[in-house]
């Protein structure tokens, strides 16, 4: 009798790196704002909003990959995301070289937005399965490479608009995201169930919080500890999203960067993204994920109402990316919270849901706004101080979230409740 040999699952999580490096390139379209309204009839509010509807799309599409993951596994999913995703930026760019807005809408928006939910969600669940001692670092790590995607896109994309233009850059891109995410998915395997780390026990505060039971997502979405969720990932992206949406040209507009050097400053920012997303969660792993958001929103309060007294370089430059560590964190936290709350099983396709939620309560609406309120005021101040009294407000949810993981592992250590569990979710 032969066992299977388990591939290594850190193979797994580097290939999950890699693939959301290159779905965070959405994350550079700031880079395409000024170059698409200096050479297109099109205004900044039009312009922006094909990043906001990848954004919707990407919640859409997160919704519609890890239900179907559930089915077919990682490789399918995977493989799918990235021919959409790639596909949508091919479209873009025929989009801007036919100086079409809707058609910019339907290949780089809703195309490639799909395409980015369906592929980002698509890590989540084998690595929630084979990290369940690392699991909020792991997963941070998983999703780090979303925000990091910029990081490399944006001052590649900068020099390239400048040499070639935009519609060639957009489907240089389109190629290389059609080639590179199937290939990479290959390397995605669920570990057989009930597996756990040699030697590896749940002895840490953080882990013994964690559900033992596995909930289906029509069952966790009638409770209320979903929304919650839903609405702390997306109170704390609407802040986040606002700035980064809007990167280029705040820079630009605050310290006199050139387009160049805001490009660049938009690549820093991604990194910090990025850290974000493994440095908060990797806190939450030692404090508790509902301790690491009331930080986050506590942060972001302060910087939203200094920001735009900051015209220097250097303290503008702390400033937006303390933003985005905070605006990553929320991203690192989250699949672990999820399996906290509703176990590793169903993880892809509750997370999921909650992006869809996230795409249309966060993702629509601020990146918008923060335009509109630019372009017929002449000013950020009105949304910028705005989200930061929503901050101000958010505190008290984390709070909620603490205490309802309290209550969770108060029942699950009675005998009677967790037998009752046992039978509710089989």
């Amino acid at each position: 009798m032969t066992t299977e040999r388990l591939p290594n699952r850190w193979i797994i999580a580097g290939a999950a790196v890699i693939m959301q490096v290159c779905l965070g390139a959405n994350y550079a379209w700031s880079v395409f704002v000024r170059p698409l309204t200096a050479s297109e009839p099109w205004t900044l509010t039009q312009v922006s909003a094909a990043f906001t509807i990848a954004m919707a799309c990407l919640g859409i599409g997160s919704a519609m990959g890890g239900r179907w993951q559930v089915r077919v596994g990682p490789k399918v999913v995977g493989t799918t995301a990235g021919l959409l995703y790639g596909g949508g930026f091919l479209i873009g760019a025929l989009a801007v070289a036919n100086h079409s807005l809707w058609l910019l809408y339907a290949g780089y928006g809703v195309l490639g937005g799909l395409g980015m939910g369906i592929g980002y969600i698509c890590p989540v669940p084998p690595i929630t399965k084979w990290f369940p001692d690392k699991r909020g670092l792991m997963t941070g790590a998983a999703v780090m490479g979303f925000g990091g995607g910029a990081l490399i896109v944006s001052p590649i994309a900068a020099r390239f608009i400048q040499s070639d233009g935009v519609p060639t850059t957009m489907a240089i891109f389109g190629v290389a995201y059609v080639i590179l995410i199937p290939l990479v998915v290959q390397l995605f395997k669920d570990p057989p169930h009930g597996w756990r780390p040699e030697g590896w026990q749940p002895v840490s505060r953080v882990a013994k919080s964690a559900t033992r039971f596995d909930v289906p997502p029509g069952e966790a979405a009638k409770t209320w500890r979903f929304w919650l969720l839903m609405l702390l990932l997306s109170l704390n992206s609407s802040a986040g999203i606002m700035i980064i949406s809007q990167a280029s040209p705040l820079a630009q507009q605050q310290t006199g960067l050139s387009v160049v050097a805001a490009g660049t400053l938009v690549g820093i920012i991604a990194i910090f993204n990025a850290a974000g997303r493994v440095f908060w969660a990797w806190v939450s792993d030692l404090l508790g994920r509902a301790q690491v958001f009331f930080l986050l929103f506590a942060i972001q309060a302060g910087l939203f109402f200094t920001l735009l007294s900051i015209h220097g370089v250097l303290p503008f430059s702390i400033a937006v990316c303390a933003i985005a560590l905070c605006y990553g964190g929320g991203y690192g936290l989250m699949p672990s919270m999820t399996a906290d709350f509703f176990g590793p099983k169903y993880v892809g396709s509750i997370f999921g849901w909650i992006l869809l939620g996230w795409g249309f309560a966060a993702a629509v609406p601020s990146p918008l706004l923060i335009a509109y309120i630019r372009q017929t005021t002449g000013t950020y101040e009105y949304a910028v101080y705005a989200i930061g009294f929503v901050m101000l407000l958010s505190l008290i949810f984390p709070i909620l979230a603490r205490r309802e993981l309290q209550r969770q592992t108060a029942r699950e250590q009675d005998p009677e409740v967790a037998a009752a569990s046992v039978q509710s979710v089989a």
